[in-house]
């Protein structure tokens, strides 16, 4: 079995390292006749595509740019950051395998069989955020000190914003991708217009404490899906330096071996493989890999140049608050 693992040690940048993994994954789909890892393929072609031909970020950050201004516009007295950035290699990798292994694992739970091949493939088409832009707002202490009514108005804003945010883009060539149902909003602060589309993780809060809302478009221009991320400063903390990031990994491996548990090897070849990807990804130490543009002392501190590991960033904005210095 083919795994990027076998090519991170190779000495290559991260695009040579994609196309030969990605030239040798297909070869082997052709060979075994797996339409999953021949589906493989195709989504690592899309991450090539966006490391060699990016130059439609440009004219696309421009657009999320122009939100920065109104919002600077609107709320002088507010602090909040624009970022984005393209999923790195190995976060991409890592997804693709773990959404075959849920899935596979839910279905077998409720249907005691395994999903047909079709309805797997179904599956692996709905990746939304290989591109993803984030909003982070704060009400600086100036303005309100008491904690809890801070927390109370960011929340209040941000709900804001997410109203106007929808009809902005469509305006600018997007368009917006309902969310299915899944996170789905009751709380009153969010329009009745708006609510279809965004996944609400406030209000549906998850158990490691992560919270933000999270809405997709189509780029009509640039041909490709965006996802959308808005959150207060404390939800980003908990996010990126918190439980909710802390705790991911060991909660992720107790997940993945439980579903091993319960799925008997050789029954499934599509989740005995994406099983083993996952895993031996979770098991790099990112020091000790060989990719050209990229070091790293251990797996907390990294400095990557090309998208290996933390992302790339594509769009750093910074506005603080008109009054903060006061």
């Amino acid at each position: 079995m083919i795994t990027l693992n076998d090519y991170l040690y190779s000495g290559d940048t991260v695009f040579r390292i994609l196309k030969k993994y990605s030239e040798d994954l297909k070869r082997a789909a052709e060979e075994n006749q797996s339409e999953v890892d021949l589906l493989h393929y195709y989504f690592l072609l899309q991450i090539m595509e966006l490391l060699e031909h990016n130059d439609f970020l440009t004219a696309q950050s421009q657009k999320i740019r122009e939100f920065y201004q109104y919002m600077a516009k609107q709320y002088p007295y507010l602090s909040f950051t624009f970022k984005g950035r393209i999923k790195s290699l190995i976060r991409a990798e890592a997804k693709f395998n773990g959404y075959i292994v849920a899935y596979v694992y839910d279905y077998y739970l409720k249907n005691h069989a395994y999903p047909p091949v079709d309805e797997l493939k179904e599956r692996l088409t709905r990746f939304r955020d290989l591109i993803a832009y984030r909003i982070v707002i704060s009400m600086p202490k100036c303005h309100v000190r008491d904690e809890r009514e801070r927390e109370q108005e960011e929340i209040r804003h941000l709900y804001e914003i997410a109203n106007k945010l929808k009809v902005f883009l469509e305006e600018r060539g997007f368009t917006v991708e309902p969310a299915g149902g899944v996170k789905l909003s009751d709380s009153p602060l969010l329009n009745e217009d708006v609510r279809p589309y965004y996944r609400d993780y406030i209000v549906n809060e998850e158990s490691d404490g992560y919270r933000s809302l999270h809405i997709t478009f189509f780029d009509n221009s640039a041909h490709c899906y965006v996802e959308m991320q808005l959150r207060t400063k404390t939800m980003d903390d908990i996010a990126e330096i918190g439980p909710a990031n802390h705790l991911g990994y060991e909660k992720k491996q107790e997940r993945e071996r439980a579903r091993r548990d319960v799925i008997p090897v050789g029954e499934c070849i599509y989740f005995d493989e994406a099983y083993e990807r996952g895993m031996k990804l979770q098991q790099l130490e990112l020091s000790k890999l060989d990719v050209n543009m990229f070091a790293a002392i251990d797996n907390s501190l990294i400095n990557d140049g090309c998208g290996l590991y933390r992302g790339r960033l594509i769009l750093p904005y910074e506005h603080l608050s008109r009054f903060q210095n006061d």
